[in-house]
């Protein structure tokens, strides 16, 4: 009956941990995730995003756009009445916004290009592996055909079976002319004849 009751029970922690550990805290499950002061972005996400701007500061469209835009705004600033300008003539505000975008767009360009680099890093490494299997199956392909060259020298090929084919041709011929008899069965053939 003892251990009918005990299963009715929860069970406590005991041991020289026991006091550390709270009833709350499982060791088989993860920990809930802690909130942050900073927040958290995807590096992925914003190294893309970096790419897609730096793309676009480096296209004649950002230039022509941006230069339209330089235009437009000195023009306003000279040409409307004194109280729908926002900037004045040394055009302070203007300056101020050109160095804000040139003080974001060089670190975005640097980061898309740290990126492109890696990517060429990878690429250059898995060009120089598969350079290597490349070489590697050249140098067995040639070791190979070395073999078989090496083996077909052992070998009758085609052409020097003809060969000497023809020369058998030819002594056999001359051995005919000369009255010779060639073959055993044609010896054993005109014997044959000849009993008769």
């Amino acid at each position: 009956m003892a251990p009918e009751r005990e299963s009715g029970r929860e069970r406590t922690p005991s041991g020289a941990t026991a006091a550390t550990r709270s009833r709350s805290t499982r060791l088989d499950q993860p920990r809930p995730p802690r909130r942050r002061i900073v927040p958290e972005w995807d590096p992925e996400a914003f190294g893309r995003l970096s790419e897609r701007i730096a793309r676009f500061l480096g296209t004649g469209r950002f230039i022509v756009w941006m230069t339209f835009v330089i235009i437009l705004w000195v023009i306003w600033n000279i040409a409307v009445p004194g109280r729908f300008r926002f900037d004045e003539y040394p055009f302070i505000f203007l300056t101020l916004a050109l160095s804000l975008q040139a003080s974001y767009a060089a670190p975005l360009i640097l980061l898309a290009q740290n990126r492109q680099d890696d990517r060429d890093r990878v690429n250059l490494e898995q060009d120089r592996k598969q350079n290597e299997r490349s070489i590697a199956d050249t140098e067995y392909l040639t070791r190979e055909i070395a073999a078989l060259r090496m083996g077909l020298g052992e070998v009758a090929t085609r052409d020097w079976i003809r060969s000497e084919l023809q020369d058998l041709l030819r002594e056999m011929t001359d051995e005919r002319r000369d009255g010779q008899v060639v073959f055993p069965a044609e010896r054993s053939a005109r014997r044959d004849v000849d009993d008769r």
